[in-house]
């Protein structure tokens, strides 16, 4: 199993709208996936799940007897039965009354599972705080316990559907849930915009990543029992995906460019900690993702990834010319992602099929 965080120190670039369609593409492509919401704004949760459904996970709504019947919900082939949300799992931490409750993952589709956030875990935020300063300084259990309750979750849902790519989604802030929620990662994929916010976002993201690594690996890792399912804190920059911009009349394409010539050598020096230019920061770039803002709406709207989009969803005329660039696009970049994680093996067999 592979975990792949998608972060970016800067809001708006489209990290769940791109975690959400790589989850779907890789199913597509044979590779079993769960997708995990660590976003406090749990969008990629509203995403995958009706609103109905979503009151019943958040317990606003009455759980009807018929979701305990797999089937019968008309968005989700496995129902609710057995379900909860991040929140929820972390509850008992959070109540000072013992470790995480695990939940099955909600069947989403063939292939893909999902792992809900809630809005609730924001206030789980200072307990990590804290957890995290008596850990470092005293090799404290329930400290150790509680950062790597996110990690923990991962694993036991990751194991419960067989899955052999996690996909993470993080909230953009440098804080003690995006920090929890990074150690759990393997590798770490950074979406961007072209503009001046997303370089000062990478210049915050490498300096933080870099120390929470050192901090686990050397201080903290040591001292955790070799019995307990610690992660190894790895959180291994992959690469940068540029999600290209709605160009504006009034701000033309040369404003865009200047930024994005200076992100290859900005991610060498902030996110890898290398002198510009020494290992070549182009090839870092994994993908760059064409504009398909007149397709987001019709796949929110439809509940659907946008290059599953056909005529009856409003996906008409030159549209559909969109939709198959859109799913050329994703599929180029789940391949790229697996091409540089190297041990996605059933991806590697549907392509070589």
């Amino acid at each position: 199993m592979i975990s792949v965080a998608l972060f970016s120190n800067k809001g708006g670039v489209g990290s769940t709208t791109l975690t959400y369609h790589l989850a779907h593409m890789f199913r597509r492509l044979r590779v079993r996936v769960l997708a995990v919401d660590l976003d406090p704004q749990s969008n990629l949760t509203a995403a995958f799940v009706d609103e109905d459904d979503l009151a019943v996970l958040w317990q606003e709504s009455p759980r009807p007897a018929w979701y305990a019947e797999p089937g019968l919900d008309p968005f989700l082939p496995g129902g609710l039965d057995g379900a909860g949300t991040i929140a929820q799992s972390v509850r008992p931490i959070m109540d000072g009354v013992g470790d995480i409750e695990s939940f099955e993952p909600v069947a989403i589709a063939d292939e893909l599972w999902l792992l809900p956030g809630d809005l609730g875990p924001s206030p789980f935020e200072e307990k990590l705080s804290d957890a995290w300063s008596r850990g470092v300084s005293e090799e404290d259990f329930g400290a150790i316990r509680t950062t790597t309750a996110f990690h923990r979750l991962m694993v036991d849902g990751a194991a419960r559907v067989d899955a052999d790519l996690v996909l993470l989604d993080v909230g953009s802030n440098l804080d003690a849930i995006s920090r929890s929620a990074l150690l759990a990662a393997d590798h770490v994929l950074v979406p961007l915009t072209a503009d001046l916010f997303s370089l000062r976002g990478l210049r915050n993201l490498g300096p933080a990543l870099r120390d929470w690594r050192s901090t686990w690996q050397d201080t903290v890792l040591p001292g955790v029992s070799s019995g307990f399912p610690a992660p190894e804190g790895a959180m291994r920059p992959m690469g940068y995906v540029v999600m290209q911009p709605t160009i504006r009349i009034d701000r033309p394409m040369w404003a865009y460019r200047r930024w994005l010539e200076r992100i290859p050598s900005v991610f060498e020096s902030a996110v890898l900690g290398q002198p510009p230019g020494s290992s070549q920061g182009g090839l870092y770039e994994v993908a760059t993702l064409k504009n398909y803002q007149s397709l987001l709406s019709l796949a929110r709207d439809a509940r659907k990834p946008m290059f599953d989009l056909r005529a009856a969803d409003g996906a008409i005329g030159s549209m559909q010319e969109y939709v198959q660039r859109c799913y050329a696009e994703f599929q180029n970049l789940a391949t790229q992602i697996a091409s540089r994680v190297g041990d996605l093996p059933a991806l590697q067999s549907r392509l070589a099929n």
